[in-house]
């Protein structure tokens, strides 16, 4: 069988909880992937220049982190997670509805800045939900959560793609469209086939087009929106809408009363240690840092964190290191390929990392997530290695560029699997792990793009070879630590269990003299 019952059993337990999360994250991809074919509408609509446009996606990325690094507040109760998802899925949708009447650049920089802090929050919330629900058994479930930011990201820009215009403004000359055009290709990140902006189309006499682009907006505006109607209606079913009482019993009630008869009198006490772990476990950066025990944890606690996140910043910034320049590779020289055939390396990547989060469900089942790790890393290396040696066959770039796709994709949710079994399934890893993706995501583009800008398109690769290394030996780190934090688990138990066991002793002691005392009391003449 693909999957045994208990695996079955514990998704049919969770099936509305999981499949809720699952089209949130839909959400997430759906709004991750537009703005890199849209921008040059955008740019005309806006009258901006590219300068002041840039600014968008900066203002997106920036707030993405910030919702990620806070994202976990609200993870305390399932009322607040729960209403939390809604805004943020419907606030992507409103912001897909509004963009179309931004005029000025700074007012759609503020709509992506709204918007970028939803997705971090949603990020954060449904990785947090999904490996609290599932724990052990969660590394499935999280490849199948990556799998639709993937395919939301390809929905997207396939959307956008019938409504985007092919010569801008139509008020640039030939060199400014030939630097709008390259730096356009550049920033995609999504998969979209490549717009040729001829440029005998672009004299100053030419009319300006008329852009269709609300169209799309509009159109992925009415596609988010049962969305948040899926949460909302997932909040109804677990009573958590004071107006709207619901029939159905809460999953939490249905625990309770499963317990209740076998907590007794130590129940309360069992809630509040578990209410009061889940505060301060599953918080946000700040709160994980304000645990009270905190000096009382080793080393290599706090190195599984630090490390894991290095190891997720390494490899998502060649995620969006590849995906934003890729194309900038290949119609440089030495490739020099023609540009709308260089635009299909991103559609080919965004497809191979959608391809590979599938792949990976049924592979999580099989294999655990250290062995994933070690196979997607070294193969992401070795790929970006024979990029390296074959750096003029445009053949085995497009080869390369669906393995390297294929690598990458399921490294996030191993990684995060990995590390929350490893650390018990405190949470504070997911919030780490999370904020380190997005922070490596952002700066690895801004770094990335410097240095090819200065060096030539060459350095692309060698780039992405040395941040693949550095992601590796960062990894070989944190497995040492592991064990490292194993050892120390395996003696603190030892040290419980000898103390404990001395203890019992000496109760048992304590019990014989009372029981002889009581025979001398019974022998004894009145």
């Amino acid at each position: 069988m693909f999957l045994d019952e208990r695996i079955v059993t514990l998704f049919k337990r969770n099936a509305h909880h999981t499949l809720t999360y699952w089209s949130v994250f839909f959400s997430f991809g759906l709004c991750i992937a537009f703005l890199g074919p849209t921008i040059l509408d955008l740019q005309c609509q806006t009258n901006s220049t590219l300068s002041q446009i840039t600014w968008v996606f900066f203002a997106q990325q920036f707030c993405l982190l910030i919702g990620s690094s806070v994202g976990g507040i609200f993870k305390r109760t399932l009322l607040t997670a729960l209403a939390a998802l809604f805004f943020s899925a419907l606030v992507i949708s409103v912001i897909f509805a509004i963009i179309p009447l931004c005029n000025n650049v700074l007012v759609l920089a503020i709509a992506m800045a709204v918007s970028g802090l939803a997705m971090g929050l949603i990020d954060t919330i449904a990785n947090i939900q999904l490996v609290t629900i599932y724990q052990k058994d969660s590394a499935i479930f999280l490849q199948a959560l990556h799998f639709f930011i993937g395919f939301g990201a390809l929905v997207s820009p396939l959307i956008a793609d019938p409504f985007l215009s092919e010569t801008g403004c139509g008020n640039h000359t030939g060199n400014e469209t030939e630097v709008i055009h390259h730096f356009r290709s550049m920033l995609r990140n999504s998969p979209i086939v490549e717009h040729s902006i001829p440029l005998s189309n672009l004299s100053h006499g030419v009319e300006k087009e008329e852009s269709s682009v609300h169209y799309a907006f509009w159109i992925m505006a009415l596609i988010n929106l049962p969305v948040p109607i899926a949460v909302l209606y997932l909040m109804y079913r677990e009573q958590l809408i004071p107006c709207c009482p619901s029939g159905t019993p809460r999953l939490l009630d249905k625990d309770e009363l499963a317990m209740e008869s076998q907590q007794g009198a130590e129940g309360p006490a069992v809630e509040q240690n578990e209410h009061e772990a889940g505060v301060t476990g599953h918080g946000s950066i700040f709160s994980c840092c304000q645990n009270d025990n905190l000096r009382e944890l080793p080393l290599s606690f706090f190195m599984i964190h630090i490390l894991g996140g290095m190891v997720l910043f390494m490899t998502d910034g060649i995620v969006g290191a590849y995906a934003g320049f890729v194309y900038t590779y290949a119609v440089a020289p030495p490739m020099s390929l023609p540009h709308k055939t260089a635009g299909y390396l991103a559609s080919i990547f965004w497809a191979a990392i959608t391809a590979g989060r599938l792949l990976s469900i049924p592979l999580s089942y099989h294999f655990q997530p250290v062995k994933l790790l070690i196979f997607n890393l070294a193969g992401a290396i070795v790929t970006v290695l024979l990029l390296l040696i074959f750096y003029t066959s445009s053949i085995f770039l497009f080869v390369g560029t669906c393995l390297c796709g294929l690598f990458l994709s399921s490294i996030f949710p191993c990684m995060l699997a990995y590390t929350e079994d490893i650390l018990d399934y405190q949470g504070c890893a997911t919030s780490v792990l999370v904020t380190s993706a997005g922070m490596g995501e952002m700066v690895m583009q801004v770094l990335v793009g410097s240095i090819i800008q200065t060096e030539g398109s060459y350095s692309f690769l060698l780039c992405g070879m040395i941040i693949a290394c550095i992601g590796f030996i960062l990894f070989i780190g944190l497995l040492l630590f592991h064990r490292m934090h194993r050892n120390y688990l395996t003696g603190t138990s030892k040290k419980s269990a000898m103390v404990e066991e001395p203890a019992t002793e000496q109760n048992g002691e304590v019990k014989t003299e009372q029981i002889d005392n009581e025979e001398n009391i019974q022998e004894s003449p009145n």
